[in-house]
């Protein structure tokens, strides 16, 4: 079993960092393999993800997934239903100044991988900051 939590300083203002995570469509251009997110009703999202499985070809898999955007506190939690319990929370804070950011991630999983994980905290992270700076040029 495992917590895991990162931050990173996002040179945007937290109101605009959270309206581009809260808009789900946007997951691909900022998570590591997923190509594809759809809302549904509710906190329901079906994702796809391209994956290259050890032993086995490359792939593309589609799988149900939920995301609550919860305005007040400007977080968004999401899960996947599966045998690792995989949950998360991501929170968007105020910067050193007001056009900046810090956004913090935690995760859960029953996986123990703890460095792969880590670094693909990291890796979404970094992700999430170049995206969105882009997106205010």
């Amino acid at each position: 079993m495992g917590d895991y939590d990162n931050a990173i300083t996002v040179s945007v203002p937290p109101s605009r960092l959270f309206a581009y995570l809260a808009d789900v469509e946007n997951l691909p251009r900022y998570m590591p393999r997923l190509t594809a997110a759809h809302p549904h009703h509710g906190d329901r999202v079906t994702v796809t993800a391209h994956i290259d499985p050890e032993g086995a070809p490359e792939q593309d898999v589609t799988s149900e997934a939920w995301i609550r955007v919860l305005e007040q506190g400007k977080t968004l939690e999401w899960g996947a239903p599966g045998p690792h319990e995989y949950h998360g929370r991501l929170h968007v804070g105020r910067g050193e100044s007001a056009d900046t950011s810090r956004l913090s991630v935690e995760l859960h999983t029953e996986r123990t991988e703890g460095d792969e994980i880590d670094e693909g905290l990291r890796e979404a992270l970094r992700g999430i900051k170049a995206a969105v700076e882009a997106a205010e040029q």
